[in-house]
């Protein structure tokens, strides 16, 4: 059976139904086959479409953008890859400032920072923007695709393994190719390919570290200047993101570096050489990779949601820590994340040491495993991954 994106309902949806009404633009960005795509068109319907990855109507918009918008007619139109031609924007927003029709342009882009940087000085308080990520468990489980923990990891979240029954090694090799390819020399001029390919690897192998970006570069055999803008680079394009460690009111910033996440954890196990879940299982990363499935489904969570919720993990002097940080405001929520199913109180270890940090009142800590008690214990409430994932994880206080 082939589930289309169509069939599988996107939460954000609404969001983006509901806000079209009282803003003239909708920006949905996000990265490729996220399927930014068909949630436009299905949305907007009876909106023109058109997608400037076609030369020819890039060539038009850039000839002459009035002409190719329409200026002063007021259609409504869905522009697939904006960042083709972000000038394009200036255009769009006098066009809206005349026209005052809510919904009137939607434009989609997967390239994060140059685009919303565009968007912010040419079409600010004018546009109402999304973040499009791939599926979520709880948008595919409502579709009734069940899976396990180990095959959500391994399989991913792109629409296109869904809808066209793809094995998820065909298709992130041909993701990964297509992105080192084309996507980076459209972002930044990176010379050796093959060396960018091999630091995709080696920070794959990496994830949910503390970066060295010197240690990294060491490895790849290119400088610690050049690491960085490289992750800059993968996080431009939705690829990875950094989880910036929590410090605030607890005295003197011990850990400076972040910690890197991919977005998709079957990109992650096609990266790290891993195609089947039994391999998954053995793999010496398997813990990390549980844990990046977690963190990344509370960013989509958050995106999905429009909530409020910025992501940190803590760690102290001494190396105690916890994976995830939520905070909320007032709340601050802490995370916790174990691939076992058998509970130990060593898995509280370093919930023990933010507890003494905050209030109680200010603190609702959780620690996510894979077994299925879910008591209350030490102030820490029990939860099944699967439970965990399923719910609201942000809920806007």
């Amino acid at each position: 059976m082939l589930y289309t994106g169509y069939m599988i309902k996107r939460q954000i949806r609404s969001s983006i139904q509901s806000l079209s009404q009282k803003y003239p633009v909708i920006s949905i960005t996000g990265p490729r086959q996220s399927g930014k795509t068909t949630l436009a068109r299905a949305c907007f319907p009876d909106h023109q479409y058109v997608n400037l990855e076609s030369l020819d109507l890039l060539q038009a918009a850039q000839d002459d953008p009035r002409s190719f918008l329409q200026l002063n007619s007021g259609k409504k139109m869905v522009i697939d890859e904006i960042q083709k031609f972000p000038d394009l924007l200036s255009y769009i927003q006098v066009e809206v400032d005349q026209q005052k029709i809510t919904g009137q342009f939607v434009v989609t882009g997967s390239q994060q920072f140059a685009l919303n940087e565009h968007i912010s000085q040419s079409l600010a308080g004018r546009s109402a923007n999304f973040t499009l990520l791939p599926f979520s468990v709880a948008e595919l489980s409502a579709s009734g695709i069940l899976q396990d923990h180990y095959e959500w990891m391994l399989k991913g979240f792109y629409p296109r393994i869904y809808n066209l029954e793809l094995s998820p090694t065909d298709f992130y090799r041909d993701y990964v190719f297509t992105y080192v390819e084309r996507d980076l020399r459209q972002i930044r001029n990176i010379g050796d390919l093959s060396t960018f390919q091999r630091f995709m690897q080696l920070l794959a192998g990496r994830v949910g570290q503390i970066v060295n970006l010197s240690s990294l570069g060491n490895d790849v055999g290119i400088d610690h200047k050049t690491i960085q803008s490289w992750i800059g680079v993968l996080e431009a394009s939705y690829i990875v993101f950094r989880l910036p460690p929590y410090f605030e009111n607890f005295g003197k910033r011990i850990i400076k570096n972040p910690k890197v996440f991919f977005y998709d954890t079957g990109l992650l196990c096609y990266l790290l050489g891993i195609e089947s879940t039994s391999e998954l299982d053995r793999h010496f990363a398997v813990g990390s990779i549980f844990e990046n499935f977690i963190i990344s489904e509370v960013q989509k969570s958050i995106f999905n949601q429009r909530a409020i919720g910025r992501l940190y993990f803590w760690r102290d002097s001494n190396g105690n820590e916890v994976d995830l940080i939520i905070d909320r405001g007032r709340v601050k929520r802490a995370v916790e994340i174990k691939l076992g199913s058998t509970y130990s109180s060593s898995m509280l270890k370093g919930l023990k040491f933010w507890h003494n940090l905050l209030p109680p009142d200010q603190q609702d800590n959780v620690l996510v495993y894979t077994g299925e008690m879910t008591p209350v214990i030490q102030d820490v409430q029990l939860c099944n991954w699967k439970d965990f994932v399923l719910e609201p994880i942000v809920k806007n206080d």
